[in-house]
């Protein structure tokens, strides 16, 4: 019989932005960013930032609550195609499709979410594939609704009639989402529903001792890391003015788990810092290519591809091994040497 211990004993995320100088000095950048950088690099920034808001999501429900997901890429392209169907048969504004985006992804991310009541781990991530191809299939072949492989334009979105047809203006409600997210998420995860969340991550059958619904709150990471993923597939689905089922593959599921495992599991800085770090990876190998094959005068665009999904699967063994926690838990030891100097 569940007891009532109260859960607040269990340690959350650690509040992020307290330095408040920083954090603003940092806000102050992003924004002066498309003043000064070239129209490629927003157009790179804003799609971090989308990518940013998927791996909140993920970490939520894999980082925190301990289920792990392989079908994330099929809930962004829920949020996408809500997007596109609401604007083009009801001609509604972005401020009301991409809040339904990520409730629509939410809802359908619960129904995937239903296994995970009975099944943990490797079985766990069967049924998230199952997901994966199931959505990918109904995006290809419900033709009368996504328009099969064609796929859907997405006219701009507009903010009292001014369009956000450009890198620059797109960028700045991309970055306002990123910033209200976080924040919302760090507020969750301070909370008592992060704190079961974590319980559950830990050991689902001791946190129900302590009084946790574990139906209530494993649906709810369900819901809610879904919501996330559907507000990036609704922004992206704005970003590129197009969607199409090959946007939602599960490479693309496979770079969301990369990011968070790289990142930190577990850790708002984490999946801050493993979507930087794993959206940099490809543009990093494409100027490299450039660059070698510039120099030496041959073509690198045959190795580019596979090289990249080898780096993809190097890095996160290579985390697994030598540094379980990722990237945040190496930015906290370089921060904490830096202080002691």
């Amino acid at each position: 019989m569940a007891s009532n211990v109260d859960i607040a004993s269990i340690p959350a995320e650690p509040a992020v932005g307290r330095n408040w100088l920083w954090t603003g000095l940092l806000l102050a950048c992003l924004v002066a960013l498309p003043l000064v950088a070239p129209r490629y690099w927003i157009y790179f920034a804003g799609l971090l930032g989308i990518n940013i808001i998927a791996t909140h999501g993920l970490n939520i429900m894999m980082g925190y609550t301990g289920l792990l997901s392989l079908g994330h890429a099929a809930f962004v392209g829920v949020g996408a195609y809500t997007v596109a169907l609401l604007q083009m048969h009801l001609g509604l504004p972005f401020w009301i499709t991409v809040p339904l985006a990520g409730v629509s992804a939410a809802v359908i991310g619960v129904g995937f979410g239903l296994p995970s009541l009975r099944i943990r781990g490797l079985y766990l991530v069967i049924a998230t594939l199952a997901a994966q191809f199931i959505l990918n299939f109904v995006f290809v072949h419900w033709q009368s609704v996504t328009n099969g492989d064609v796929g859907l334009t997405v006219l701009p979105a507009t903010v009292f009639g001014y369009p956000l047809n450009n890198e620059t203006r797109i960028y700045y409600l991309i970055l306002f989402a990123v910033v209200f997210l976080t924040v919302f998420a760090v507020n969750v995860i301070n909370s008592r529903v992060g704190r079961a969340f974590i319980a559950i991550r830990e050991r689902d059958l001791t946190a129900e001792v302590l009084g946790v619904r574990l139906v209530q709150y494993k649906l709810g990471a369900f819901a809610l890391g879904s919501f996330y993923a559907g507000i990036a597939g609704g922004l992206l689905a704005y970003f590129n003015q197009f969607v199409n089922p090959d946007q939602f593959g599960l490479l693309l599921s496979v770079f969301f788990l990369s990011a968070v495992i790289v990142g930190g599991m577990g850790s708002i800085l984490g999946a801050i810092l493993g979507a930087v770090f794993m959206t940099l990876i490809p543009e990093m190998l494409r100027e490299s290519a450039l660059l070698v094959g510039g120099t030496f005068g041959f073509d690198m665009g045959s190795i580019l591809v596979p090289l990249r999904e080898t780096v993809f699967g190097a890095l996160i063994v290579a985390f697994l091994i030598l540094e379980p926690r990722g990237l945040a838990q190496l930015w906290h030891r370089a921060r904490l040497k830096l202080v002691r100097r």
